[in-house]
């Protein structure tokens, strides 16, 4: 019978590899905490209406990459393919609003888009986000982009760069959707296929196309921070100089639109020159009108994403795990016979509940086997329980980094190792 395998686009967390990610998880979580970040956790799957409503029925994610299915209710239903519209619908269903002030929310976990699978682009992926609600202020737009940049920097990462736009809001950008399209509509036979339907739908998306024959045509088109009004120019003057304040360098990018829709005023981007072509961390932008989207009222907001996986190849091919390497168990203890394990059973878990990594023999291996076994899991101590150490109630430890020997009785184990902490 042919085993069984992992779906493409999605891969096994093994061991080897875990612990990398308990790394990243504890610095994204204290990093967001520090700044005053709670963390939101929200269903995996949501009502597919929620991502048309809240992203855009005409983005690539709604329209190609959803993973949609109807329940046995007759309900369709979508794996999220991002989070920011699920922290929102729980921020209106919950009312989270009427606890006053900004709210500052933060999220780790999977999420799911059939894409071509890439180094680093997975279908089931994840995400860190933060989303801050209830704020106009371009300070909240700088406070997101320092707290990104500062935990990537975190890491050890040294080769990024920040990129921003302003999208403009409801006011500016129909003008500006105008002003492209005109540009657009005698080069239109030149775009690609995609690219022709969205000149009617959303021409901006056209700025976003990897194609290169769209990249050239789009490359003189006009510039939406050419097309600003008052209002989103000073908001985008007032980011540019919190991020110049926080000395956080910055290129502007006219055509970063970013892939939802739901963006208003800043967008922007991180990317790192070590991953190649596929260079983007994650993003984020403003998206003031989004909680009114879904039903709630006008509420401004702001946030980003960073994937995990790429951070992960990053950090790895920087080399920035090598000195981070899981420690091995406190102690390993070995036995003669299943006479001597069954004696000093008690004692290993008693080890554990004080909090003290420790394994045992459990499959009848030779005492030579066993330190071999000791010192493929790299354990800091050995002890070797036979008849003589149950009649002593006396151990020998032997620290194998050096091979020096401590004599120890059994009822003091604990204590020994608390004192080595």
């Amino acid at each position: 019978m042919e085993p069984i395998k992992n779906i493409k686009g999605t891969q096994d967390l093994l061991p080897q590899q875990a612990w990398k990610w308990h790394y990243i998880e504890s610095v994204i979580r204290k990093m967001s905490e520090t700044a005053g970040y709670r963390e939101i956790r929200t269903p995996i799957f949501e009502s597919t209406q929620l991502f048309k409503r809240g992203i855009g029925e005409l983005t690539d994610v709604v329209s190609k990459e959803m993973y949609t299915f109807t329940d046995r209710g007759n309900t369709s239903l979508t794996l999220r393919p991002e989070m920011t519209a699920s922290v929102m619908r729980s921020w209106i269903q919950n009312s989270l609003g009427q606890e006053g002030g900004v709210q500052k929310l933060y999220y780790a976990g999977p999420m799911f888009r059939a894409e071509n699978v890439q180094k680093g682009r997975l279908r089931q992926f994840h995400q860190w986000g933060i989303e801050l609600v209830g704020s106009p202020a371009a300070a909240a737009d700088a406070e997101v982009i320092l707290l990104m940049i500062r935990t990537l920097e975190s890491f050890g990462l040294t080769n990024l760069k920040l990129k921003l736009n302003s999208v403009g809001d409801e006011n500016c950008r129909p003008v500006y959707r105008e002003i492209l399209k005109d540009y657009f509509r005698p080069r239109l036979a030149e775009l690609c296929p995609v690219c022709q339907g969205r000149f009617d739908s959303n021409p901006m998306r056209i700025l976003d196309c990897k194609n290169e024959t769209c990249k050239s045509v789009s490359a003189e088109a006009p510039k939406i921070t050419d097309h600003l009004n008052e209002a989103c120019q000073t908001h985008f003057d007032l980011v540019k100089t919190f991020l110049t304040k926080a000395n956080i360098p910055f290129e502007i990018d006219p055509f970063l639109v970013r892939g939802l829709d739901y963006y208003t005023k800043t967008a922007f981007e991180v990317i790192s020159t070590d991953l190649g072509s596929q260079n983007a961390v994650g993003g984020g932008g403003r998206y003031d009108l989004l909680i009114e989207q879904l039903g709630g009222k006008p509420t401004p907001s702001v946030g980003f994403a960073i994937g995990i996986e790429r951070l992960l190849i990053l950090l790895e091919e920087r080399n920035l795990f090598k000195d981070l390497s899981p420690k091995g168990p406190d102690l390993f203890v070995a036995t003669f016979s299943e006479s001597h394990q069954t004696a000093i059973f008690p004692v290993v878990q008693n080890l554990r509940l004080a909090g003290i990594r420790t394994e045992m023999e459990l499959i009848g291996r030779s005492i030579k086997a066993q330190m071999r076994e000791a010192d493929r899991l790299k354990a800091a101590y050995v002890l070797v329980v036979g008849d003589q150490e149950l009649e002593t109630q006396t151990v020998t430890l032997k620290k194998m980094a050096d091979g020096s020997q401590t004599p120890v009785n059994l009822s003091e184990l604990t204590d020994f190792f608390k004192r080595l902490a």
